[in-house]
């Protein structure tokens, strides 16, 4: 199963020459850079964009970085953040980490020290949110299980998957394309592959109860809700 192995970052910079300068390093090293320049600016694109690492600076207009931190933490967002700042006091630090963040770089700072942090934390998940939850469904990303209530729900790998994915863009609805896209890479499979899983997964996740989890956006894609 091909994934594409390039990281994709999102830089939240007001500093429009820095900006420009880390995104060209950034692409010298084989590495995708997008960038806006606020705080509201960045809350906007990550309801669509899913980068593998935001680096975020505390300093910005319309909402703070901590700000900006602490929403995408109350959404259940779990992509590794890195704040910059260009003060080294320890408060700021810990506030920075109290809001969410993984990890803290000073400016000024190297770009090699930059590219070193992101390589790292690309590789794992946020901590800041190893159990992923909605109403009572339960998927605990370290331990790869899935319960809803006290039930555990079976699922094949590219459900869990599905499912992730689907827990992930939660309370945003997700394309098929972007599904697919997730799910498969660029090894896109055959048309009625989404379609038998999600068959699959809803009958898992919703057959025995009440209240179902799983909708149709008609037209678009699917959400948990």
């Amino acid at each position: 199963m091909a994934h594409s192995n390039t990281l994709q970052l999102l830089l939240v910079e007001d500093n429009l020459e820095l900006a420009e300068t880390t995104i060209e390093h950034f692409e010298l090293e084989g590495i995708g850079c997008d960038h806006v320049s606020n705080g509201s600016a960045a809350l906007d694109v990550m309801v669509k964009a899913h980068p593998d690492v935001v680096i975020l600076d505390v300093n910005l207009p319309r909402f703070s970085g901590l700000e900006v931190c602490k929403k995408l933490r109350e959404q259940g967002n779990d992509v590794p953040i890195i704040m910059l700042t260009a003060r080294d006091s320890l408060d700021d630090k810990i506030a920075g980490f109290e809001a969410g963040a993984d990890d803290y770089l000073t400016k000024p700072f190297a770009f090699e020290e930059l590219l070193m942090r992101v390589r790292v934390l690309s590789r794992r998940r946020s901590g800041e949110v190893n159990v992923i939850t909605l109403k009572d469904l339960q998927m605990n990303v370290k331990e790869r299980n899935v319960k809803r209530g006290m039930d555990e729900i079976k699922l094949s790998p590219t459900g869990y998957r599905i499912l992730e994915a689907l827990l992930r863009s939660t309370p945003n609805p997700i394309s098929r394309e972007d599904l697919i896209q997730k799910v498969w890479g660029d090894e896109q499979p055959d048309t009625n592959s989404l379609k038998v899983h999600m068959f699959k997964l809803r009958h898992a996740l919703d057959a025995n109860y009440e209240e179902k989890l799983l909708h149709t956006v008609k037209s678009f894609g699917f959400v948990l809700r």
